[in-house]
């Protein structure tokens, strides 16, 4: 089994691509096949290999790693090969309409209630006619004969799917420059590559039902496909370039979010599972399933990732996080159910160990517990006995004997239990913040 993540490198990753790369990547992973990584940049004026370093990047960061990989731009003498074939067997023919008018037969079909079909006026050309515009200088995009017929196929998402090939347009396959469009480069690639499964978003169903007829015109096996729901912005907008843009995975990977809440939030979004903080990704593929998307396009939210995100860290050992943290064991299990995102262990940091600013409200209580501090090194044991020692002394408990000492030692009006971080803060930080 073999599948393939193709994004154009005409922009970055972002989280709306980077649902299909994870849902393929676990697609091959779970049933012990092959995943590729194919860049289709045959559009020249927009791909660049900035870009298509950055996706790798972007993938390498995830985890998402590839068994093969293949550029579109290495293969344009597959195409012609494959142009060539379809003319000689009559399923390619070259049309001359502008775009301006097409567009004029596509507003007057609609105007009359019909659905914007192409009308096959190419085919009637007759040779005379095509020479003419030769003469002229136009030069034909090429479109793809469809048989009539039924086209059918079990979608690994959708279930049964079902096309009249009447009710679809001759695609076009090759612009008027010659440039293969990707109804003919993903076929031929996908033939001669082996893909045996493609999973891709919805928008592209018609297409596949034009893509059976290619793969079977030009000799190849059909695959298997799954077409899964496109995403929505968090008000349930489609993706705008302003939104992609916010959750692009560079500036994921600048926020420093853990890859494992990414992979884990896109395997289940769109599914009746809510996505669950896993710090093995073996679980998140052995539980994958591309049947278990749903219809519905659902809302991505950066923010429920970001939960996620702090979800993982809540529960994450010393040994998954210790290389790019400057603490101990120690510090790291006192204080990592109290942090955000990973960079908040520096706060906690200033906050044991730097320079602070103290709230203290009742100066004379404040210097009070300082003196009722007990003697010798802080341990285990120490907070208990000191406030103890406190209370008996002020008569003060609960939150109005705990919180006022909180406050002068930390400056935060919570964090992680007062036992574990006066160890930390040492002896003399304590006396020195309570005195002022």
């Amino acid at each position: 089994m073999r599948v393939r993540f193709a994004p154009s490198p005409t922009g970055k990753l972002h989280l709306g691509n980077a649902r299909m790369a994870v849902a393929n990547w676990l697609h091959a992973r779970a049933q012990g096949g092959e995943f590729m990584l194919r860049m289709d940049d045959t559009d020249d004026e927009r791909s660049t290999e900035a870009f298509a370093a950055g996706i790798k990047e972007d993938m390498t960061w995830l985890g998402l790693d590839w068994d093969c990989y293949a550029r579109q731009s290495d293969r344009y003498d597959r195409y012609e090969m494959a142009k060539q074939k379809l003319i000689e067997d009559g399923r390619l023919y070259p049309c001359y309409e502008s775009p301006e008018e097409l567009g004029l037969m596509r507003k007057s079909l609609l105007q009359r209630g019909k659905p914007p079909i192409y009308d096959r006026g190419a085919l009637k050309l007759t040779d005379e006619q095509k020479a003419k515009f030769d003469a002229e200088g136009r030069q034909p995009h090429w479109r793809f004969k469809l048989l009539p017929g039924s086209i059918e196929w079990e979608d690994m998402a959708r279930g049964p799917v079902h096309f009249e090939a009447e009710n679809i347009s001759d695609p076009v396959l090759l612009r008027e420059d010659g440039r293969p469009l990707y109804t003919l480069s993903s076929v031929v690639d996908d033939i001669e590559l082996e893909m045996t499964d493609i999973i891709r978003g919805e928008d592209h169903v018609t297409n596949t039902a034009a893509q059976v007829q290619l793969f079977e015109a030009l000799g190849g096996a059909v695959p298997r496909f799954a077409h899964i729901s496109l995403v929505l912005d968090a008000e349930g907008n489609k993706l705008s370039k302003r939104t992609a843009d916010a959750m692009s995975l560079e500036g994921l990977r600048e926020e420093k979010l853990e890859p494992l809440a990414i992979i884990t939030y896109l395997a289940k979004l769109g599914t009746s599972e809510a996505p669950q903080a896993e710090l093995e990704l073996q679980k998140i593929i052995d539980g994958f399933e591309v049947g278990g998307f749903g219809r519905a396009a659902p809302r991505m939210s950066v923010d429920e990732l970001k939960h996620l995100n702090t979800s993982l860290l809540h529960i994450s050992p010393f040994e998954r996080v210790k290389d790019r943290l400057d603490c101990d064991e120690e510090f790291w299990l006192a204080f990592r159910e109290n942090i955000n995102e990973l960079d908040d262990i520096s706060q906690w940091q200033r906050i044991v160990g730097g320079r602070i600013d103290p709230v203290i409200e009742d100066a004379e209580f404040a210097k009070q517990a300082a003196d009722l501090l007990p003697e010798g090194d802080i341990e285990d044991g120490t907070w208990k006995a000191w406030t103890c020692a406190v209370r008996e002394a002020t008569g003060r408990k609960g939150k109005d004997l705990f919180m006022p000492l909180r406050l002068a030692l930390t400056g935060q009006n919570k964090g992680p239990e007062m036992a574990s971080l006066l160890k930390l803060i040492g002896r003399d930080r304590v006396l020195n913040r309570l005195r002022g």
